[in-house]
């Protein structure tokens, strides 16, 4: 490994090559050094890895843990008003996401019947209904129109909120809430207060769920006695936040990027049996949930470098896709690619529970955003869309989009 490469000091995270590319400096990281050592703003010296093998093997690594509760919790990016963490931070009861096994083994076990292949099938019509319904709304729209707004958020949110049980009429407040706990540089104690406020929704909803359950995964396990109300609250809070963030990013994200590849788009449309590949392709290529953080329990050898104990590793998703030495020219898109294998889901015990709801929202959403909008484009210059480099998961603000004609 090179020893002449300079250190990084904080997470580079401006997207200075492309929209859907990682950081240049994190590829050239990525090429010269895959586990680097890397300087947090607080002066702790911990590790950045960004290689596919690297990155696969961390994760199936128990001894690299998801906990917070074991070492003090550092940042690789500024967040205004954060106070200096002096201790661990406490568990969050339910948060399994935050845990290891046995304790993340429990909760999750509680969920994978409700997530399984052949339950996702089974409400794949369901979806695709809601999908279409929303697609007739944006229909009814007269161009340029904000694709964020009018689909790619209202489509899995009606989907989550169905399956969860939450009041789709309470979106506008745990969506505006769940952008402020995402968003990087909102000011700490905003930042917890909407994390609070999302809290105490889901509290109130789960405190009735108990009282009188419905036909809902909410309702399923508060009939479950042996979660605690406040488990039950930091499960819907991980189901709800996951279940409607990432897939709309990827839906927006997703559809900007072929709308930037137009011969890729000009391929889907002629050949819709294709969208199982491309939907796994455009998981690869642009991972919206990139960054994600262990903590070394021990001294771990890995990549040819010692992670000490006590190193806070930061793992970037995104530069393990975009590994040339795991996939062919990974800086292009290409909807014909058997992506198999890209780490977009995580690996490991931690792999998103979701994945295959996800996959099935995202091959309804683009066949029918493809098939209903043949002409669609984008209403402003590539460059003028403003992308989530704020936020914890990636994607764009908005999407200005225009057509001129639609189809059933």
């Amino acid at each position: 490994m090179s020893d002449t490469t300079p250190i990084p000091h904080g997470l580079p995270m401006e997207r200075d090559a492309s929209p859907f590319d990682p950081p240049r400096r994190i590829t050239q990281l990525r090429e010269a050094r895959p586990v680097s050592p890397l300087i947090f703003p607080n002066g702790h010296e911990g590790w950045l890895v960004t290689g596919y093998d690297a990155v696969r093997q961390l994760m199936a690594d128990t001894r690299f843990s998801s906990r917070q509760d074991i070492g003090i919790l550092h940042v690789p990016f500024e967040t205004p008003g954060m106070p200096a963490a002096t201790e661990p931070s406490p568990q969050v009861p339910g948060l399994f996401i935050s845990m290891d096994p046995p304790d993340h083994s429990r909760l999750r076990r509680k969920l994978t019947g409700a997530f399984t292949v052949k339950r996702m099938k089974q409400l794949e019509e369901r979806i695709s209904e809601i999908t279409e319904r929303q697609l007739d709304e944006l229909a009814r729209l007269t161009p340029p129109v904000d694709l964020v707004k009018e689909f790619a958020l209202p489509a899995p949110s009606l989907v989550i909120c169905e399956l969860l049980g939450v009041p789709y009429a309470d979106r506008e407040n745990f969506q505006a809430n769940s952008a402020k706990f995402m968003e990087r540089e909102v000011n700490f104690d905003d930042k917890m207060a909407a994390y609070g406020a999302i809290t105490a929704y889901l509290a109130e909803l789960v405190v009735g769920k108990r009282a009188e359950p419905g036909e809902d995964i909410l309702s399923d396990l508060a009939r479950q006695d042996d979660l605690s109300i406040e488990e039950l609250v930091g499960i819907a809070f991980l189901l709800l936040l996951a279940g409607h963030e990432t897939t709309a990013n990827m839906l927006a994200l997703g559809t900007f990027a072929l709308l930037e590849h137009p011969e890729q788009l000009a391929e889907l449309r002629a050949n819709p049996d294709l969208l199982p590949d491309a939907v796994e392709e455009l998981l690869r290529y642009l991972a919206v949930g990139d960054t994600f953080y262990r903590y070394a329990t021990e001294d771990i050898e890995l990549g040819g470098e010692t992670i000490t104990k006590g190193s806070t590793v930061v793992v970037s998703l995104l530069a393990a896709n975009h590994d040339p030495q795991r996939f062919d020219n990974p800086d292009t898109l290409d909807v014909h690619r058997k992506a198999r294998g890209h780490l977009s889901f995580g690996h490991g015990v931690h792999q998103c529970l979701g994945q295959q709801l996800a996959r099935i929202e995202m091959r309804v959403g683009f066949e029918g955003l493809l098939r209903r909008f043949p002409t669609l484009e984008l209403a402003i210059p590539a460059a003028e869309v403003k992308l989530k480099t704020d936020m914890n998961i990636y994607g764009v603000h908005a999407l200005p989009v225009t057509w001129t004609e639609t189809a059933r």
